[in-house]
């Protein structure tokens, strides 16, 4: 998958909750690299910039490419700390990757042919998205977007498990390896609920 993120960054020495908050006034992010045995590199980023590319779902299940002081990182997104009620992110974690070691990540899942499919057309079935993401392993190289599941064939009563899904090459499903147990409902249709009867009226015959 190729990178569609570059995103420039700053490196920062100063550490704690009094610069953190200072650097937010300022319109900077506090940030961290970690990981791939390497030590963490504490940065700084923009937060229009990250304000803006957070809104996109892609940012969340691509490899980014951070660029630090003239050096370049190739990370994934870990963990967005935001503010509890502003919009206004506090803190985020990136890991390192490398392209010969494989990743586990949380992707969305995109379901295709809902509005079409036999069961709701034909039968005014429900559809409930049990799983909206999923986590997955691969190489960096890859890594989708999201994985999409195609339910236009789908009728009442019916479901798309794990193992069901058409996985793009390479990538695979670790909660597969622990068995049956773990090959979770991914969508499920059912038949719409009948209205039930008001009080003192009588039920159809």
């Amino acid at each position: 998958m190729d990178n569609q993120f570059q995103i420039t960054a700053e490196p920062r020495s100063d550490l704690g909750t009094a610069f953190a908050r200072r650097l937010r006034h300022a319109g900077r992010v506090p940030a961290v690299i970690y990981g791939a045995g390497q030590p963490n590199t504490d940065i700084t980023l923009d937060h229009n910039d990250i304000i803006h590319h957070l809104e996109r779902e892609a940012f969340h299940s691509h490899v980014l490419s951070v660029d630090v002081g003239g050096s370049s990182e190739q990370v994934v997104l870990r963990d967005v700390q935001m503010h509890p009620y502003k919009r206004l992110v506090m803190h985020l974690d990136f890991l390192r990757v490398s392209a010969d070691r494989k990743l586990r990540m949380v992707v969305p899942v995109h379901f295709i042919g809902e509005d079409t499919s036999i069961g709701v057309k034909q039968h005014g079935g429900v559809v409930s998205h049990l799983l909206p993401e999923i986590e997955i392993e691969c190489l960096t190289k890859d890594l989708p977007e999201f994985i999409a599941v195609d339910i236009s064939d789908m009728d009442i009563d019916q479901s798309v498990h794990l193992s069901d899904l058409v996985l793009p090459p390479g990538v695979s499903i670790p909660a597969l390896a622990f068995g049956h147990d773990h090959d979770l409902p991914v969508v499920a249709m059912h038949a719409p609920r009948k209205a039930e009867p008001e009080a003192g009226e009588e039920p159809a015959s």
